[in-house]
């Protein structure tokens, strides 16, 4: 009688214990070495925020999604996932410039993340007078422009003034803003919004800034909680040491008309003309 004897599997066939685990090193060392890569460019050249509220119309809506160049104006503590960065003060610090939109630390609390343009530096004296901004005694230079205006959406609505509301032949509101072109003493200029020319923020006392702060303002100048407000209630003024660094560029936005998982979707919720928007203060000719 013959036959074929059955043979255990040969080493060459079967997976050694030993090299299983030299490849799941392998894969965990790598996945740890993409955060290490991806924690360090967020916190030495770029951080993507996306915008929450509407302190920043029109120059930012919510549904935005923008970069934040990190080493604009140097590095703290903050400029760390968490705040992690483990020392005060900053390194290779940079000077803020009056009409940068800045992220920054919120004073109060030195977590929440809060976004405003810079208005006054170090040694300004600040104030709004019927509307109008005054920068050391001087009037802001403010032209009306035609309105800002968008189609209603679940992200961006005009309910709340509804003086500014009109509901389109196609059944959508249209939202229609006045809109006024603002121009800083340094040539810089941007849009601002005034909602209710007779606002609680629209006449104030003059702010001094301290030595080693900022003052920041929403561009929606009704709406929007910033250094006009103390800061047990509002922005207050900003440490140097609480910015993170200076808006970029939108890279994209979208209107609300579609969650994140619902793909097909996407492109009716995708506002086309902010794609890839510079947000750096244009220079009056």
């Amino acid at each position: 009688m013959t036959g074929k004897k059955k043979v255990a599997d040969s080493p060459a066939t079967s997976a050694n214990p030993t090299e299983k685990d030299e490849g799941l090193k392998e894969v965990l060392l790598t996945v740890f070495w993409a955060m290490v890569i991806a924690l360090g460019f967020r916190t030495v050249a770029y951080e993507p925020f996306n915008i929450p509220s509407e302190s920043m119309l029109p120059t930012l809506m919510i549904g935005d999604y923008l970069t934040v160049s990190k080493w604009s104006y140097g590095y703290s503590r903050h400029s760390a996932p968490m705040s992690l960065g483990g020392f005060d003060g900053r390194i290779f610090e940079s000077p803020v410039e009056r009409g940068d939109v800045a992220v920054f630390k919120l004073p109060r609390d030195g977590k929440s993340d809060f976004i405003k343009r810079i208005i006054g530096l170090p040694g300004d004296k600040i104030q709004m007078r019927g509307g109008v901004l005054y920068i050391n005694g001087d009037a802001v230079k403010r032209e009306r422009v035609p309105d800002f205006a968008f189609k209603e959406t679940p992200n961006n609505s005009c309910k709340r003034y509804p003086q500014y509301r009109f509901m389109g032949a196609d059944g959508v509101a249209d939202c229609r803003y006045p809109q006024y072109k603002e121009t800083l003493p340094n040539g810089r200029t941007y849009m601002t919004l005034d909602l209710n020319p007779q606002g609680m923020g629209d006449n104030t006392r003059i702010y001094t800034v301290p030595a080693g702060h900022y003052f920041g303002m929403g561009d929606n100048r009704d709406n929007s909680l910033d250094s006009r407000r103390p800061s047990y209630e509002g922005v207050g003024y900003i440490p140097a040491e609480n910015m993170i660094g200076r808006a970029e560029r939108l890279v994209v936005s979208f209107n609300g008309k579609a969650r994140q998982w619902e793909f097909w979707k996407w492109w009716d919720g995708l506002r086309g003309a902010r794609t890839f928007t510079n947000l750096k203060p244009e220079e009056a000719n």
